[in-house]
Order: structure tokens, then sequence, then C-alpha cells
């Protein structure tokens, strides 16, 4: 990201059209229930979020969060290597191994994670790369990773800009966000994995349809995708950082090009897809999405709090709505958990925050 850590003041946002040994369980004495508003947001039909709780916490560096079918959840942690099961209904956690080969340096590291057919995808750096690899987890509770197999490599690594969110789409096709590492002109060589929202198989191959013949490469343009959602039509929708200007919201279309390093945010030049949403980078610094509820959730970093983007066809429905601001430090992950519940992770041992008691969490999210 490479921003320092700043507080800021919620303002409504501006924009255009389309274009996640045993140890303990939870707190012990969970934070009282907290209900927050938006602000002046306005969007068509307003929300509301409680925080029902605090799942678990003493997490260290968390990044990924993925769902076992049975609903725990497998928690990466960027900095240890290591990936946690946390029981969904108590919050204990249980190491279940650590993933050889991770190279945590700068916002490099063990990422996103992804679960498919009794394995766990997981987005790393390595010495030389970024790369995707995948580990036997059967999900029982004795039950260890396996020895990871590598499905991509040759993604550009550095200090910064390294992406890292991965996630399986409604066509069962693995998608990956990636970012420039700095070198922006990566963004717009569709040669490159850097910059881009890669499609492949399961096994790492170009996914059938992909636009360009023979390549991963899904989508370019893009400076440091850490978000990826579906929403409720099978649409992909993507957060990105922007450089000191604007955090966008993006929906993806297969082969376009979303313009950066030649423009940040929205403009007029022809041959760019424009965001559908915008933020000032102190107000988002966007990594997770999630979408639940006819709106896109997303975490942020730098802005300290979670927004809700009301959608409706190929745009936002309503103002952008903000939550939570400044209540609970910096937002990494959201994950849609179903019947309007959301689990949200915290992120202020990752260098950049600054800790507090129990920190890092995961949040219990009810939308009301």
């Amino acid at each position: 990201m490479g921003r320092a850590r700043v507080g800021a003041v919620w303002a409504a946002v501006v924009l255009g059209l389309v274009t996640g040994c045993s140890s303990g369980g939870g707190s012990a004495s969970p934070p009282p229930p907290s209900e927050s508003g938006a602000g002046t947001g306005t969007g068509s039909s307003p929300a509301a979020v409680r925080v029902a709780g605090t799942l678990t916490e003493d997490l260290e560096s968390p990044w990924g969060v993925a769902a076992l079918p049975g609903g725990d959840l497998l928690v990466a942690s960027r900095d240890e290597r290591t990936i946690t099961r946390v029981d969904a209904k108590t919050g204990k956690k249980t190491l279940v191994g650590e993933v050889p080969g991770v190279v945590p340096r700068g916002e490099g590291g063990l990422l996103g994670l992804a679960v498919r057919d009794g394995q766990v995808y997981a987005y790393l750096t390595a010495e030389s790369d970024n790369r995707i690899v995948r580990m036997r987890y059967g999900g029982g509770d004795a039950d260890r990773l396996g020895a990871p197999e590598v499905v991509l490599s040759g993604i550009p690594k550095g200090g910064v800009h390294n992406g890292g969110r991965i996630a399986f789409g409604p066509d069962g096709m693995l998608y990956a966000g990636t970012g420039e590492r700095g070198e922006t002109g990566l963004a717009q060589s569709v040669e490159s994995l850097g910059g881009k929202i890669l499609r492949m198989t399961p096994e790492g191959k170009p996914a059938p349809g992909n636009p360009f013949p023979g390549s991963v490469v899904y989508s370019y343009g893009h400076r440091n995708v850490q978000g990826l959602a579906w929403d409720a039509d099978g649409r992909l929708w993507a957060a990105e950082f922007g450089q000191n200007t604007w955090d966008e919201l993006n929906l993806i279309q297969p082969g376009k090009n979303y313009g950066w390093p030649k423009v940040e945010g929205s403009s007029d030049v022809s041959g760019f897809v424009n965001p559908v949403a915008q933020w000032k980078t102190s107000e988002a610094s966007p990594s997770g999405i999630a979408y639940a509820e006819g709106a896109i959730w997303m975490a942020g970093l730098r802005g300290e709090r979670l927004w809700r983007i009301p959608l409706s066809g190929a745009e936002r429905a309503g103002e952008p709505e903000a939550f939570l601001v400044e209540e609970y430090g910096r937002l990494r992950t959201v994950l849609a958990a179903g019947d309007g519940r959301l689990w949200l992770t915290t992120s202020e041992t990752d260098t950049r925050g600054t800790p507090g008691p129990g920190d890092d969490k995961i949040l219990r999210l009810e939308v009301t």
C-alpha cells in the first residue's frame, strides 16, 4: 500500500458509471454489541451494522480468510506463515500447518486463501516471485495441511503492491488479484502477470474463454488488487488501491483496461474503464470485499472503516455508506457468512497499525 497510517474523517464520495497446536477460543469478555450508522450517507436501502461480538482474538498479522464447508474459518498469518482454523461457534483456534517457502517481507508473505474440493489454495510471496499453491486438507479436527503443490508461479513480487486475494468464481475458475510491485509499467503489459486480475482453472491453466489466448490474464491496468467478490448476478467486482488520489471499486469485464498508471480514478480518457465508485485514499485503502444483502462491503485499512456500496445493475443504487469509523482500527478482510451476517478481521499487527489488547480480532457483524 505504501502509505502511512492516518486518521480520517468520513466524507461522502463521488462517482461515475460502470465502469481472509490449539489455543483458547473467543474473548472471555467480548465487547458489548455496538451499532454504527453512516454519517451522511444516503443509500437507496439504508442499513446499519451491529457488531454482535468477537469470534476470536490475538491473531498475528491475519490476511486471508476462507470458510470451510461446515462454516469454520481458515485464517492465514502473513508474517508467521501459518494457517489457523477458527471454530465459527466457539472461536477456538487450531494450528493446521505452516506453509513452507513463504518469505514475508514488506507487504508480502502468506496472503489470500481459498478452499475447494478438499484443497486449500494460498497466494504467497516466495523467494523469487508471488505464486499460488494448493495443499490437501481434509477439514477434520485432527487434519493438517499437506505439502504445497505449485498452481501458478511467476507473479511479480516486491516490497509493496503484491496483490494477494484469491477466490473461486461461480464458474468454478480460480481468480487472483495481483499488484505491479511498484513498477507501474507492468500494469499495462498483458505479457506480465503483475497489475492484473487473473483467471485460471483449479490446476493453474488458462481458463476457457479468457480474453487473451493461452494466457491467465483476465483484465489489466490495475495498481494493486486485494478485493474480489461476485454479486447475485455473477458479476465480478474488485477493490483497488490508488496512489495518492483515488481508491476504486471496479466492475470487471474480461479483456478490459482499467487505466493504471495512465489514469487514477475516473477520467474521460478513451480506452479505459472507469470505476463505479472511488474514494480519497485517506478514507479507504481497501483490501477485502464481500457481497451481501444487495451491496458490496469493503474493508478499509488506512480509512479504518467498513464501506457499504449498494448496487443496482451496473451502477451504484445510492451513495456509499461508512460504518465502524475508527472504532476497531485497520480492517483487512470481510467475508459473507449468510443470513445477513459478516465476518470482519482487523489488521493492527501488520506493522502499520497500533495494536491494542486482543488485536488482531475476527468480529461478528449483523446487517440490520
